[in-house]
């Protein structure tokens, strides 16, 4: 027998660790977890085999249309229309315009997470954004491309992204002018939210499409996507403020009453202590407006806007692949799914970083 002293870790017990344990415990532990497992395995096998053989075995991936033989998921088809589904009508020589933008992203992602400073990363915050629209709209030397051309997942990511970077901060002054203690300013804050928030997206679209050119003087050109970007912006920044608003309402009295103790301003309360520990609380509830906001993109083609699920319609009109959407529906559901999930992921892991009751 072996002797072990005080201080010395026992090795855990066979029958509580390894592969076999954690089935017996998370799979089979109860008569209903027996069931459930059981009806879950059976689904999976009446599902998945199918989808498998549709999705890559049975799938064409080369050669021509007339070559198609089996009888699941022609990918030809998206091979062939690949470049409108990402870059819509971007002319095809300057594709690698949106692709530098790509590499710019990752660069300063990576920057951003090494480089501690505030100023750099407040300039890139700025700058990022600037580049990115000198490079996809021209100038300085480049060729103008008119938003007109510009589509598919290129324009879905644009829209998205403006819509998502302008609300933020203009949810977050609504967020706090509903909470203020200056009547003007919360029934100011209180109509908008509740009038943006009580009328659907796509009415914004088209108010923002038709009627706010009445507004600019006669002749004046404005452009069809900066349109759409108001009306996303502002339908946004209303859901972006109950979001905040809830998680402001979720601070303990006691932190604005140290505030106050201390001497802090009420731009030094927010900023410093209430507005941190709110969006901290908020981040799965803004991540989800934003996934939100990332699929409602596809509403901008009710005002002549073709972004990437638009592009499926549009090149199955096409009289040599007549009866491929089904490929292009499926093609751009894996890019929104991937996308949304790489977003939830990633604010989980946010969540995570800024996790301090633990501590």
């Amino acid at each position: 027998m072996a002797i072990y002293s005080k201080k010395e870790s026992r090795p855990a017990p066979v029958n509580t660790k390894g592969f076999t344990y954690w089935v017996r415990e998370n799979l089979f532990s109860s008569l209903s977890s027996t069931i459930l497992t059981i009806l879950s395995f059976a689904l999976i096998l009446y599902v998945v085999p199918p989808l498998l053989n549709y999705l890559i075995f049975d799938a064409t991936w080369s050669g021509t249309k007339e070559q198609i033989t089996g009888h699941g998921a022609r990918w030809i088809y998206i091979y062939e229309k690949f470049n409108q589904f990402i870059y819509g009508f971007y002319p095809e020589d300057q594709y690698y315009r949106p692709n530098l933008i790509v590499g710019i992203f990752i660069l300063y992602i990576v920057l951003f997470r090494k480089i501690r400073n505030i100023k750099f990363r407040i300039f890139i915050i700025v700058s990022f954004p600037l580049i990115s629209l000198l490079l996809l709209h021209g100038g300085l030397g480049l060729e103008i491309i008119p938003t007109q051309k510009w589509g598919g997942l290129l324009l879905t990511i644009v829209v998205a992204s403006v819509g998502i970077l302008a609300s933020f901060p203009i949810g977050i002054v609504f967020a706090l002018g509903r909470q203020s203690n200056m009547p003007i300013i919360r029934t100011i804050s209180v109509m908008y939210i509740e009038f943006i928030r009580g009328v659907p997206l796509i009415t914004l679209l088209f108010m923002s499409s038709v009627i706010l050119p009445l507004f600019f003087p006669e002749g004046m050109d404005f452009d069809k996507l900066l349109r759409a970007l108001i009306g996303i912006t502002l339908f946004q920044s209303a859901y972006i403020a109950e979001v905040i608003r809830g998680g402001l309402q979720a601070i303990p009295k006691g932190q604005y009453e140290a505030a106050d103790s201390i001497g802090l301003s009420y731009w030094q309360t927010m900023g410093l202590i209430i507005l941190p520990q709110a969006l901290k609380i908020s981040i799965p509830n803004i991540v989800g407006a934003f996934i939100s906001l990332f699929k409602d993109t596809t509403l901008v083609l009710i005002i002549g806007l073709f972004d990437m699920l638009a592009m499926v319609t549009l090149t199955a009109t096409d009289a040599n692949w007549l009866g491929f959407e089904t490929e292009g529906y499926v093609f751009v559901t894996l890019i929104y799914w991937i996308i949304c999930f790489s977003m939830s992921k990633y604010a989980k892991s946010i969540e995570n970083r800024f996790n301090t009751n633990h501590r």
